[in-house]
């Protein structure tokens, strides 16, 4: 975890006063706006609600786990399919193995195995392309921090509770971050596979490790 938020705390380096190399002032965090209406699936498969947003992919409405778009649902770590009692380097299956691209592959890829069908975890492509292609506004919906994420395209919108993490037996951040997994590793790193962050000063794609408990949002052609 302390990976991503380094790097995310780089890339907001610039939003920062400077003063002889020293930072003067923090940057303040904004408020939840306060709750709003997001969009009804337009679709399911397998029981499993999506929205058409418009993209290459069609976005799930809930987590692997949830019943509800503000639910967290489980937490796995990268490449696994069951949730742990405990989530570390030891125990992590994928940790430092030559793992690629495991997108719709039921042995690693959650959400094919638990939700079958052709619902698979995001590419880091994707992620980007929801990024890049919608307008992000952090709310509180249903008692929870997250971002109303909204099609530029189409208006339609989905919600991203800001889930925590889970780390070794500990669940932390809830309300504060949102961690979900990707479908590709980070080739750089044998420990390391991408993910989508969140939080309210903003939202990127990062490396993180792979033994860490994360959310999934599931996709589907």
């Amino acid at each position: 975890m302390k990976r991503h938020l380094i790097l995310f705390f780089i890339s907001l380096l610039p939003l920062l006063a400077m003063s002889q190399g020293v930072i003067t002032r923090s940057v303040k965090k904004p408020q939840p706006q306060k709750q709003a209406g997001i969009s009804k699936p337009t679709g399911s498969i397998n029981g499993h609600g999506y929205v058409d947003l418009g993209l290459s992919v069609k976005w799930a409405t809930c987590n692997v786990g949830a019943s509800s778009p503000s639910e967290d649902g489980d937490r796995y770590a990268w490449g696994e399919t069951t949730t742990k009692s405990e989530y570390t380097e030891a125990n992590c299956k994928t940790f430092k193995k030559d793992i690629g691209n495991i997108e719709g592959n039921p042995l690693y890829d959650v959400a094919r195995a638990k939700w079958g069908g052709t619902w698979r975890l995001p590419t880091l492509k994707e992620i980007d392309e929801l990024i890049e292609k919608c307008t992000w506004k952090w709310i509180k919906q249903n008692g929870r921090n997250g971002y109303r994420v909204i099609s530029k395209k189409n208006g339609k919108s989905i919600f991203l509770p800001a889930t925590g993490f889970r780390e070794k037996s500990l669940i932390k951040d809830i309300n504060e971050y949102g961690c979900y997994w990707s479908s590709t590793s980070d080739m750089r790193f044998t420990d390391h596979a991408y993910s989508l962050f969140t939080e309210a000063l903003g939202r990127n794609h990062t490396s993180s490790t792979r033994d860490e408990g994360f959310s999934v949002r599931p996709v589907t052609e």
